[in-house]
């Protein structure tokens, strides 16, 4: 298939309403299905071909939870650079806008990595404070990370882990950047939240797989920090 059928077909798929406001949706944060089908309010079959069509499109993918093996998330393919293009702010305008945030505080298991590299990144792309927590967090920031940060200008020399019962605070936006922070967020905060399923580098312990978390990381940050409402 050549890059202008590709285009062509893409667009297709988001020549409907259902489809286009999951896209809208997923440009933010990743979600289950079942998720999306309360967002659309959709049945289970109705939903799954309107699913269908979006990965037959080449823009959406599912990944299988790394918490909660039963559970899978389907995100934008944004490391496709068509994609990314199509559903960029600047181009599309259409991407939904959270409510207004005082801070960004985002999430991870041990918050030793995934969450400090998107601190630091956020910082760097934003106005808007930023924190990091973890829900079980490690003594320290895992070393590979603060290597990673370093090489893309980040400082995390001298970071410290925290937990999210010392961190969180009203007009929060919570952003968990794993599986199992996400699953294990309490629904009682009453905060907005996004969920990043990012693969946690630190199973795999190499610089190419911190290298790939801080990429997916930097993406998904261009997209909410351009959608943010922070009026």
């Amino acid at each position: 298939m050549g890059n202008l059928e590709r285009r062509a077909r893409m667009h297709a798929a988001l020549g409907e309403p259902v489809r286009l406001r999951m896209v809208d949706h997923l440009v933010l944060g990743d979600a289950s299905p079942g998720e999306l089908g309360r967002l659309v309010n959709l049945p289970t079959n109705l939903l799954a071909h309107h699913l269908k069509v979006l990965d037959d499109a080449g823009l959406v993918r599912r990944v299988r939870s790394e918490g909660d093996r039963r559970r899978s998330y389907v995100q934008l393919i944004l490391d496709d650079p068509a994609v990314a293009a199509l559903v960029s702010p600047d181009v599309a305008g259409r991407a939904e806008r959270t409510r207004h945030a005082d801070r960004v505080v985002f999430v991870c298991t041990h918050n030793s990595a995934r969450s400090q590299l998107a601190a630091a990144a956020w910082a760097r792309a934003s106005a808007v404070p930023a924190a990091s927590a973890g829900t079980h967090p490690a003594r320290r920031v895992h070393p590979r990370a603060v290597r990673v940060g370093r090489r893309h200008g980040l400082r995390l020399t001298g970071a410290r882990t925290a937990h999210l019962d010392d961190v969180v605070r009203p007009g929060d936006l919570l952003v968990a950047v794993c599986d199992n922070a996400h699953e294990e967020l309490p629904d009682t905060t009453g905060l907005p939240r996004l969920h990043w399923s990012v693969p946690d580098p630190a199973r795999t312990d190499s610089d190419a797989a911190f290298e790939a978390a801080y990429t997916q990381i930097s993406d998904r940050i261009d997209h909410l920090a351009r959608t943010l409402d922070t009026t």
